[in-house]
């Protein structure tokens, strides 16, 4: 949910956001990530790489605290 709230994802639930993840990264379906696919789809996808970033930059998180 922080996540989510730092990056403007507050449209969903937090189950349908890590459902949203899974299905682009979770490679063979089996409802579990290793490493490597959490790595690979991290990698591959610019949205999850933007927001992976933006998750451990906490310059986002001021801004979020100072605009209430």
């Amino acid at each position: 949910q922080a996540i989510q709230a730092i990056n403007g994802y507050t449209n969903m639930s937090a189950e349908e956001f890590t459902n949203m993840v899974f299905q682009k990264i979770d490679v063979n379906n089996d409802g579990e990530l290793t490493l490597e696919e959490f790595i690979n789809g991290v990698e591959k996808d610019e949205d999850l790489m933007e927001l992976i970033t933006k998750s451990f930059d906490l310059s986002n998180v001021l801004k979020v605290i100072q605009n209430g």
